[in-house]
């Protein structure tokens, strides 16, 4: 249709009577005499709608033009329907003789479910389509009215090189869609569209632009369902043959209702006889969906979209509150098949990838529209049972669903994998149940077709796949076997069982609690990864130096690295202090040596290498104090970097606390103790945190209380172990070297228990020896030994 022409009919609507033969003479002059597309309010069309995405064998296709829609009465005279893009072509939409009265213009109503390509338009030279087509890489043959199956030029059709590009041309409309259904492409797109005249107000509209539309101040509702209009025959012996190949058997069939109907197949390949799977709601027949044997498929354009077996919901009998889903009708009847009640199907079959971010309202969900159509039904189920195929499709489906119908109801069956095919077929001959197949057809061919899954197994797409290779039996199992989908956040401990196995044959000397290297220390405290360990002391109490002794010991033992946000220490003071523990030999020719021999370069260069590969520095370059969360980052990067297996952090008062002004500091240090615990569990990391005493009121020398920690009561609440580190320094003590390492607190009662043991500290070398060890334990006082990682040095 022209614009004029379509101005001139709309015209005829505006105020004042319009004369039925002046609607018919414009139609006839832009239509060239050959029919009418006249239709009087109320007067109902249907056509036939190819499957937005068909049944998951084919994958998606991409629908036609869309629904007639209506306008309401004028002013004044009769209303007439507004003649849409679609409605254009010969033959599409008609009104009766009895309608249209006097003015009825005589045309031949289509059969029913006329497909689009049943009377396309005369070719036009010059299509734009054909152009706007080639420019994408599409051949002009695919602009020819109907649906198009070819080789997807953007992704070759993968491997097998298959068609799987669906192209929907709509010729009377000039527009086209197409649709790449392999999950690793998803190419899609539209193309072409009616091309308009200059407009009344002067504008210009190129192609692409879409039908004329008639203004309107408000959104028009949505056009009232299409009621199917059928003619239903018994199934054709082919037919037949085909469901007992695929093990269906002929009362599932009888109990679905499903058909054989004559119709225009979509695609251009003329007038056949298909295989229609009717749709009930409430007793009546709301849609169709109709599949040729070759697997193409279409649905009533128009009509409601409800899931495929929705009357056979019952949720009082033996299935109980459970429904299962399946992808596709045939699944839903291989169900029935095995012995399987409670089983729908989604029309559409699955999208190609799960939609990002929020789901939209239920009006504008109308990809899902069929589940809002059902929410009633399915509200009712308390569990509901995802079946869908085991593809990547099938797994944004099982998501798409479960997103709008819940995941704490959600329940997935997981199809059979296994290494050798055969496997699955001694599995499903091993279960006791119900025959195998219906006449003679499921269980057969299991040995020779399978279909090989990544990484050389074997695998089982669809619930109609393992009734026909394994038997109704090993469905059934399949289906009783649904695992809930997982709800993140959410775990049970059987999730973790490895991992407990693991640790019940570990020797808990030497199993996940990681010995301290000082024998005295072991029986109080030991270190486990993931956990928080809150070090204090009065200054010049040796907190720092005492940890980089543990950690020496651990890196000999155990072989752990480091990362140190070490704030109160330069890196070359740093460096010198683990490569003395490391030689176990003074840095410097000082007083401090007692008259040791210093370290020789070479032992220098050789501690020096042994510190580089253990131990990483995390500093703050710039002038301000790094915020803990600056640090966590740092370690995470270390974590996946070098493997770090420790953190210390030394100490509190030297990172940046800035905080809100309405949050207390108590609020601010249960935070930010949190955000350490939590980096340390999910990590693996321990965690060593040194806070410093507030100033203690007539101190007289005694060891502090963790309590006593400047900030919160939140540094002895949350942490996991508690030490404090302790010199007597009094005059007149009678051994000024001994160090009490007081562990005040242990959560975790395979780490230790709560107590003290005594190290005494070498100012030389900066180790801290077990005096218990002396003596039975060579290493402790070797300063070679710890190399070769076979003991620890003190």
């Amino acid at each position: 249709l022209t614009r004029g022409a379509l101005e001139e009919i709309l015209r005829l609507r505006g105020p004042g009577p319009a004369a039925l033969s002046d609607i018919r003479r414009a139609a006839l002059r832009a239509l060239g005499g050959e029919a009418s597309l006249v239709a009087l309010e109320g007067v109902s069309s249907q056509a036939v709608e190819v499957d937005e995405t068909a049944a998951s064998e084919a994958g998606p296709s991409v629908a036609g033009a869309g629904r007639p829609r209506t306008g309401g009465p004028g002013p004044s005279g009769p209303a007439v329907s507004r003649i849409t893009a679609s409605e254009a072509r010969p033959g599409r939409v008609t009104a009766s003789e009895a309608e249209l009265g006097e003015a009825a213009v005589a045309s031949t109503r289509p059969p029913p479910h006329a497909s689009a390509q049943s009377a396309p338009p005369p070719p036009r030279a010059g299509q734009p389509l054909e152009e706007a087509l080639a420019r994408v890489g599409l051949p002009a043959w695919t602009a020819a009215e109907g649906m198009h199956r070819l080789r997807c030029p953007r992704c070759g059709g993968g491997s097998d090189a298959e068609s799987s590009l669906v192209v929907t041309s709509d010729a009377g409309a000039g527009t086209a869609a197409w649709l790449c259904h392999r999950a690793t492409c998803g190419w899609s797109g539209r193309a072409g569209g009616p091309a308009r005249a200059p407009s009344a107000r002067g504008g210009e509209h190129g192609a692409g632009d879409g039908a004329l539309r008639a203004p309107s101040a408000r959104r028009r509702p949505p056009a009232p369902a299409v009621r199917p209009r059928v003619d239903f025959r018994p199934l054709t012996p082919e037919m037949l043959a085909f469901f007992d190949a695929r093990g269906i058997s002929r009362e599932a069939l009888e109990r679905n209702g499903v058909a054989a109907e004559t119709l225009h197949v979509p695609g251009g390949a003329g007038e056949a006889a298909v295989i229609a799977f009717p749709y009930h709601r409430a007793g009546r027949l709301v849609n169709v969906k109709y599949r040729t044997l070759d697997k193409r498929f279409w649905q009533v354009r128009g009509a409601e979209k409800v899931l495929y077996g929705l009357d056979q919901l019952v949720f009082d009998g033996p299935a109980g509150g459970d429904v299962v889903i399946v992808e596709g009708e045939m699944d839903k009847l291989a169900m029935e098949s095995a012995g399987l009640g409670n089983v729908v199907s989604v029309p559409d079959g699955a999208p190609a990838r799960v939609r990002d971010g929020d789901l939209p309202p239920a009006k504008d969900d109308t990809k899902f529209s069929y589940l809002w159509n059902c929410k009633q039904y399915l509200d009712q189920a308390q569990r509901v049972i995802v079946a869908t195929d085991n593809d990547a499709p099938g797994e944004a489906l099982a998501e798409e669903l479960a997103r709008r119908l819940g995941r704490e109801r959600c329940w997935r069956v997981r199809w059979p994998v296994a290494r050798e095919d055969h496997e699955l077929a001694a599995r499903g001959a091993g279960l006791d149940a119900l025959p195998a197949a219906p006449d003679g057809g499921a269980g057969e061919g299991s040995a020779a077709d399978g279909d090989a899954a990544p990484g050389g197994a074997w695998y089982r797409k669809d619930a109609n796949e393992v009734l026909m290779r394994d038997g109704a039996a090993m469905l059934r199992a399949m289906v009783e076997g649904a695992e809930p989908l997982p709800i993140r956040g959410l775990l049970r401990f059987h999730e973790y069982y490895d991992d407990i196995l693991r640790h019940y044959y570990l020797d808990p000397r030497t199993g996940q609690a990681a010995s301290t290297g000082w024998p005295a220390l072991d029986a109080f405290y030991k270190v486990i990864p993931g956990e928080l360990t809150i070090v204090t002391g009065v200054p010049n109490s040796g907190k720092s130096e005492w940890i980089d002794a543990l950690l020496c010991n651990l890196a000999f033992v155990h072989g752990w690295t480091f990362a140190m946000c070490s704030m109160e220490k330069k890196a070359m003071d740093h460096a010198r202090q683990l490569v003395e523990k490391y030689t176990g030999r003074p840095f410097f020719d000082l007083p401090y040596a007692r008259n040791s021999t210093r370290m020789s370069l070479e032992e220098l260069n050789e501690g020096l290498d042994w510190v580089d590969d253990r131990f990483h520095l995390v500093r703050y370059e710039d002038d301000a104090l790094p915020s803990v969360d600056w640090v966590l980052d740092v370690a995470k990067a270390a974590v996946y970097r070098y493997g770090i297996r420790g953190l210390v952090i030394d100490p509190y008062n030297e990172l940046d606390h800035q905080r809100p002004g309405n949050m207390s500091e108590t609020e601010y240090v249960s935070q930010m103790l949190t955000k350490i615990k939590r980096f340390a569990q999910v990590s693996g990391v321990h965690v060593w945190f040194v806070a410093h005493p507030r100033q203690l009121q007539q101190w007289r020398g005694e060891a502090p209380n963790l309590y006593d920690i400047s900030g919160s009561a939140h540094f002895i609440n949350k942490a996991d172990n508690g030490i404090v580190v302790h010199r007597n320094r009094e005059p007149g003590a009678e051994n000024a070297a001994e160090v009490q390492i007081l562990v005040r607190k242990v959560r975790n009662k395979v780490a230790g228990t709560l107590g003290e043991a005594v190290l005494e500290y070498d100012r030389v070398n900066g180790r801290y020896i077990d005096p218990g060890a002396v003596g039975a334990s060579a290493p402790q006082t070797s300063a070679r030994v710890g190399r070769t990682g076979a003991a620890a040095p003190a």
